[in-house]
């Protein structure tokens, strides 16, 4: 890959409402629930210090404070918000949790609260994340709860995200701390990239750059394993370029191209790429009916500029040599027909 070939992501993405056929659905499936603390509450904070790592780096997150006549309301707010996400609301679940800490990051696309709640009888803590609801980034939560090996709970009110904290080593620090190291098999780290790679072209997820996704490292009875899951869902079918959704195509993840290329040979690419596009086909099959009502349910709805559909229309159509492409006027129908022609080339394959 040259220079040249290398892509880089410099706007802030647009945040779209989430309308109300959208809204119907998440209610269906669960996901639209009353939030006792919303997104704006949390945003009234007094004051702020920055957050600072265990080696004294900032971590571009800020720990803030609230007026003390508002902070237990909140604190207590968060606890049931949490009990929520994780135990349907079972008020049991609240009675020994405490909020620890309340960071806030502005620079992030979604600008989001991260919350780390610690259970009082063992010091064992957890993290959930609140964040402004935005249409293209719950579409691609349901996505990944649909299409990735991976269930994901998140909630929704009105102009209000929950997210369960997704946990892993962060893809830049595992390129730092812990790609080479000697007990790490490269090749089973470059096999997961390939996958991983293969699982956002397929469903139109982008900007995979190494600090938006994670590794979760597991060891196996013979040999240590390697899974790569997203983190962040901001650029769910939102760009027209198609590379945008390929992450070997950022220079962020350099290493882990390299790492493909001195360790798989094309054939073997091709097998974990296949073996990829079977298991979600798998699950295309299996969630039809709900991935069908998703689509219905955001059909109208506004995801991405309508420059960047014309431009993904027009890429897409050349990548496959079909028309049927030209013809979409969002990003819903650009995946139907993205997923569409995955499953035609398989079953040609059969």
């Amino acid at each position: 890959m040259s220079e040249k070939d290398k892509i880089r992501i410099s706007k802030k993405k647009l945040f779209y409402p989430v309308s109300k056929t959208f809204k119907k659905y998440l209610k269906r499936y669960g996901r639209e629930v009353d939030i006792p603390v919303s997104y704006d509450t949390l945003k009234h904070f007094e004051n702020s210090i920055p957050y600072f790592d265990k080696a004294g780096k900032d971590t571009l997150w800020e720990t803030v404070f609230y007026h003390p006549t508002l902070t237990d309301e909140i604190h207590f707010n968060l606890k049931r918000v949490y009990s929520l996400l994780k135990a349907a609301g079972h008020s049991q679940a609240e009675e020994h949790l405490h909020i620890e800490r309340i960071d806030f990051c502005v620079f992030g696309n979604s600008q989001p609260f991260r919350i780390k709640i610690v259970n009082n009888y063992n010091e064992v803590y957890d993290y959930f994340y609140i964040k402004r609801a935005d249409a293209s980034r719950i579409f691609g939560l349901e996505l990944e709860h649909l299409l990735s090996p991976y269930w994901i709970n998140y909630l929704v009110d009105d102009n209000t995200l929950v997210e369960e904290h997704i946990a892993g080593i962060p893809g830049d620090m595992f390129i730092e701390q812990f790609l080479h190291r000697p007990e790490f098999n490269p090749k089973r780290i470059a096999k997961e990239f390939v996958k991983f790679n293969e699982r956002c072209f397929v469903r139109l997820l982008g900007d995979m750059r190494s600090y938006n996704f994670v590794f979760d490292i597991t060891q196996d009875f013979d040999d240590i394993q390697f899974r790569i899951r997203s983190i962040d869902f901001d650029q769910q079918s939102y760009e027209g370029r198609k590379n945008l959704y390929l992450p070997q195509f950022f220079k962020e993840n350099k290493v882990f191209v390299e790492l493909v290329s001195q360790h798989l040979n094309p054939e073997v690419i091709q097998q974990y790429q296949q073996e990829e596009r079977s298991q979600i086909i798998r699950r295309i099959k299996s969630q039809r009916h709900r991935l069908g009502s998703l689509r219905s349910a955001i059909a109208a709805d506004e995801l991405a500029p309508i420059e960047k559909i014309r431009q993904l229309a027009e890429e897409l159509s050349t990548y496959y040599h079909k028309e049927q492409f030209l013809k979409c006027t969002n990003m819903a129908d650009l995946l139907r027909l993205h997923l569409r022609e995955m499953i035609i080339a398989d079953l040609k394959k059969q």
